[in-house]
C-alpha cells in the first residue's frame, strides 16, 4: 500500500495538476510543494466554484489539512500574502496557521522582477516566454549562493547587508546591459519590512515536521508545478522552467529521503499542450486545434496566456514515464476530444537525419527537427462530460485510453471528466 503519492506534470505544464491534489488530499496529513514559484497556477473548482492557487499547495481548501511549502520552492512574499488575503476573502479558514514555510526558501524581491522582464524585453524575437515574475533570477541566486532566504526575516540587519551587495549586482544589468531603471535599497528593505511580520510565523523546520509525520504513518502528498518537459534538465532546453520538476525533486525539495516516496502519479491531458516558445512537434494549427483551445479554456490561469494545442504525444509521454519512474497516470480532459471525428496518436518521430524514434530527444534544436508519426483513431461523438465510470465511456474513447496505455508503458489510474473534484473516474487508487 502506497503511504506518500508524488503528483507531476507529465507534459509542458497545465496539465491539470491541482485538480487531482485537491481531490486526493482529504485521505492526508499533509501536502507539499516542492518546486517553483508563483508562476505555476494550480485550478480547482468544488462545487462550481472557482479557486486559483499559484504558491499554496492544492490542500488548502480541505479546512483542517496542514500545507507546507518546502525549499525547492522560490517565495515572493507579497504574492503569497496576496494569495492568503484571497483564501480568507473567500472564507478559507486558518489559512496561515495551517501552512508551513521552510526557512530556506529562496525568496523573490524587487529587483528578481525587475531582470527579468529586462532580459525577455530586451531578447526580442529569442524571447524564451517567461512569466515574468522573477523566478529564473531567484533561482540563479539560489545556485550562486547569494539568496536571501525566508529564515534570513529574522534577523534584519543580516539581510541589510546580503541585500545592498544583491542590488549592486542587479543594477550594473539593469542599468549599463539593459537600460532600465536602478531599483532602490530603501524601497526593497521598506518591502521586507512590511511583510516580515506576517510571514515570520508561518516559517517551520518542514523538512523534520514531514519526517515526523511518515514516522508516525501519516500519508503525505507532493505536488509539482509545471511539467516534465519543462525541466530545466530533461525538458526542451532552454525553453524550460528554472527548476527541477521531476518526481525525483521532491525528495530535494521538500527534505525528505527518497524512500518516502513510493508511488508516483503523472497528470496527462488527453491532447497536449504548451504556453510560451519553443518546440511543439504535434501542434496543429488548423480548427482541430482551435477547437481543442477553445473547449479546454486553454488560458493561463496565471498569466490568461492562450495555451498551444495539439495531438496527443504518446512519444514525449513515454519520456515523462521514464525519468519520473510513473506509476499510473491521471488522464485529465477527456471531454474536450468529444467530437472529433478522427484522432491521432503520436506515436514517435522521424529525425531531421531521416532516422526514427519512439522517445522524445533531449534539447530544443533536436526537437525542433522532430516529425511526429501518427495513428490514427476513430473518435466519438457522444458527451463524456461528467462520466464517473470506465464502462459508461463511449467505446471509442475506451479505445482511446487503452491504445495511450499500450503505446505509453504505464497504466491509466484516473480519468478526468470535468473540472470539478466529483467529475473523476477512479481505476486505481494511488494510496491503495
Amino acid at each position: 500500500m502506497a503511504k506518500n503519492v508524488v503528483v507531476i506534470g507529465a507534459q509542458w505544464g497545465d496539465e491539470g495538476k491541482g485538480k487531482i491534489v485537491d481531490w486526493l488530499a482529504e485521505q492526508t496529513g499533509g501536502v507539499v510543494r516542492f518546486q517553483g514559484g508563483h508562476n505555476a497556477g494550480h485550478t480547482l473548482v468544488v462545487n462550481g466554484k472557482k479557486t486559483v492557487l499559484r504558491l499554496i499547495p492544492s490542500g488548502i481548501l480541505h479546512e483542517t489539512l496542514d500545507c507546507f511549502i518546502g525549499s525547492g520552492v522560490v517565495v515572493s512574499p507579497e504574492a503569497l500574502l496576496g494569495e492568503i488575503d484571497e483564501l480568507n476573502a473567500a472564507g478559507v479558514k486558518n489559512v496561515e496557521g495551517r501552512l508551513k514555510i521552510a526557512p530556506t526558501c529562496p525568496m523573490i524581491l524587487p529587483y528578481h522582477i525587475a531582470l527579468d522582464q529586462a532580459r525577455e524585453a530586451s531578447r526580442g524575437s529569442g524571447k524564451i516566454g517567461t512569466t515574468g515574475r522573477g523566478i529564473g533570477p531567484a533561482y540563479e541566486d539560489k545556485v550562486a549562493r547569494r539568496s536571501i532566504r525566508i529564515g534570513d526575516l529574522a534577523d534584519i540587519d543580516r539581510i541589510s547587508d546580503k541585500l545592498k551587495a544583491n542590488i549592486d549586482l542587479y543594477n550594473v544589468q539593469l542599468q549599463h546591459l539593459h537600460g532600465t531603471e536602478p531599483v532602490r535599497f530603501d524601497d526593497v528593505m521598506a518591502k521586507i519590512r512590511s511583510f516580515k511580520d506576517r510571514i515570520l510565523p508561518m516559517v517551520a523546520d518542514v523538512s523534520r515536521t514531514l519526517y515526523e509525520k511518515g514516522q508516525r504513518g501519516e500519508r503525505l502528498l507532493f505536488e509539482g508545478a509545471q511539467g516534465t518537459l519543462l525541466d530545466i534538465d530533461y525538458g526542451t532546453y532552454p525553453f524550460v522552467t528554472s527548476s527541477n520538476c521531476l518526481a525525483g525533486a521532491a525528495s530535494a525539495g521538500a527534505g525528505v529521503p527518497p524512500q518516502m516516496l513510493d508511488y508516483v502519479l503523472g497528470i496527462v491531458k488527453a491532447y497536449t499542450t504548451r504556453v510560451g516558445s519553443g518546440p511543439f512537434p504535434t501542434e496543429l494549427f488548423d480548427d482541430i486545434g482551435a477547437g481543442l483551445a477553445q473547449r479546454g479554456n486553454e488560458f493561463g490561469s496565471v498569466t490568461g496566456r492562450a495555451r498551444r494545442c495539439g495531438w496527443f504525444d504518446a512519444a514525449a509521454l513515454k519520456r515523462a514515464i521514464q525519468i519520473n519512474g510513473i506509476s499510473g497516470m491521471c488522464i485529465t480532459k477527456l471531454d474536450v476530444m468529444d467530437g472529433i471525428e478522427e484522432i491521432k496518436i503520436g506515436v514517435g518521430y522521424t529525425l531531421a537525419d531521416g532516422s526514427t524514434t519512439d522517445i522524445l530527444p533531449f534539447g530544443s534544436e533536436a526537437v525542433a527537427g522532430c516529425t511526429p508519426i501518427y495513428e490514427t483513431l476513430p473518435g466519438w461523438s457522444e458527451s463524456t462530460v461528467g462520466i464517473k465510470s470506465f464502462d459508461a465511456l463511449p467505446e471509442n474513447a475506451k479505445a482511446y485510453l487503452k491504445r495511450i496505455e499500450e503505446v505509453c508503458g504505464a497504466p491509466i489510474a484516473i480519468v478526468s471528466t470535468g473540472p470539478d473534484r466529483t467529475e473523476t473516474i477512479l481505476l486505481q487508487h494511488p494510496f491503495n
